[in-house]
């Protein structure tokens, strides 16, 4: 489990949160739409856009460009990650 980790995934427009196990050595918008994906599928939900959504940690504040690796960035096991819609 050395190139996973666990994350906290929190969804404010369906009022759910996940935990999910995710590589390391991925490209954020790769994860996002994968994670995206799952979460509004087990919901019952469409979406239209999976990368019209932003990744930003919540104890941080930081948001997360789609071309980052995963583990050139601050997320670790434990982190908390909204999953907010980009109004942009």
């Amino acid at each position: 489990m050395k190139n996973k980790v666990l994350i906290k995934l929190i969804i404010p427009t369906i009022d759910d949160s996940f935990d999910v196990f995710i590589p390391v050595n991925e490209l954020i918008w790769k994860v996002k739409v994968l994670m995206l994906k799952a979460a509004f599928s087990l919901e019952d939900v469409e979406i239209k856009n999976e990368l019209s959504y932003i990744l930003m940690n919540r104890d941080s504040g930081r948001i997360y460009h789609n071309n980052e690796i995963i583990i050139n960035t601050d997320i670790r096991n434990g982190s908390e990650l909204l999953a907010l819609p980009n109004k942009e």
